[in-house]
């Protein structure tokens, strides 16, 4: 006579539970691919969504800053820092299905930003620095500057270097922070500017025909300002010389050919008329010997 074995009943496992047997492993393989399948999916979906989203971003803030009065470095940077930042929102939001806790994870990524700026406080004064050249716009490429005492051409501005060329083909690069916090000076921003030759003349030229000379020979530079007169100025009566000013508005763009020019006209003019221009000089007076041992005795008795 058979005899009947009662069994247990046997239950699923746990998702988390370790299989035990083959039936298990295939019955713990489903419900795992169930639960974290449809979470990876989702999350695809979420980063691809994200990922289209911050190109629509960039490409958005591109075209509105895309205007003359804005510099294209700026409108890129914005566009990429809106990107990172949609996408770094769906990161952390996609860590959220699968347990874990966002307000952490956002702390962390807090601490981790703050010790970063801390450590890279340098290079973050420069990248606002350089936001703000950007925005400001007090120069441009191609303008001649002077930036912390170095005079040149700007070749390029970025946001944590500028870069410049001087007229002896020399690369300077500033960074931004040590341009933005000084005194900036932008020598090519207008079209025209004025150029001052100094001349000396000697004592004995007369005032009238010396003035008559310099103003021919400042009328004789072609690319004058029209509008404005060309200005001859009794400066000072110096130790060696009569010290006149040649006053000439030349475009900006050609400042050094210009002062060249016009000091060329002026020697010619002035050898033209007789007019010399003295070497310094110096006079001294000898008294007698004689007389001052007289002196000297008298000063004695």
């Amino acid at each position: 006579m058979m005899q009947q074995v009662d069994q247990a009943p046997t239950t699923p496992p746990p998702v988390d539970a370790a299989p035990r047997s083959m039936a298990e492993t295939t019955q713990w393989l489903t419900q795992a691919g169930l639960e974290w399948g449809s979470k990876i999916v989702l999350v695809v979906v979420l980063l691809i969504l994200a990922w289209m989203l911050g190109a629509w971003a960039r490409r958005a803030i591109g075209r509105l800053l895309d205007r003359p009065s804005v510099d294209q470095t700026l409108g890129r940077f914005l566009g990429n820092m809106a990107r990172w930042v949609i996408l770094l929102m769906a990161i952390i939001g996609c860590l959220g299905f699968f347990g874990f806790n966002i307000t952490s994870v956002a702390a962390l990524v807090g601490a981790a930003g703050l010790t970063v700026g801390l450590a890279l406080q340098g290079s973050l004064a420069n990248i606002a620095a350089g936001i703000m050249l950007l925005i400001l716009r007090p120069f441009k490429i191609g303008d001649v500057v002077q930036l912390s005492g170095c005079i040149g051409r700007v070749d390029d501005i970025d946001l944590f270097h500028t870069k410049v060329d001087t007229f002896d083909n020399r690369r300077m690069i500033i960074p931004n922070g040590q341009i933005f916090g000084t005194t900036i000076e932008n020598i090519t921003h207008h079209p025209w500017r004025r150029c001052d030759v100094p001349v000396g003349v000697a004592y004995h030229a007369d005032l009238r025909a010396t003035r008559a000379a310099l103003k021919a020979a400042a009328e004789t530079f072609s690319k004058r300002d029209p509008s404005k007169p060309v200005e001859i100025v009794l400066m000072n009566l110096g130790n060696s010389a009569v010290e006149w000013s040649v006053r000439v508005w030349v475009p900006s763009a050609e400042f050094l050919i210009s002062k060249d020019e016009i000091t060329q006209a002026v020697k010619d003019h002035l050898d033209a008329a007789d007019l010399p221009i003295p070497f310094p000089q110096m006079d001294i007076w000898v008294r007698n010997a004689l007389s001052l041992s007289s002196e000297g005795r008298s000063g004695s008795a």
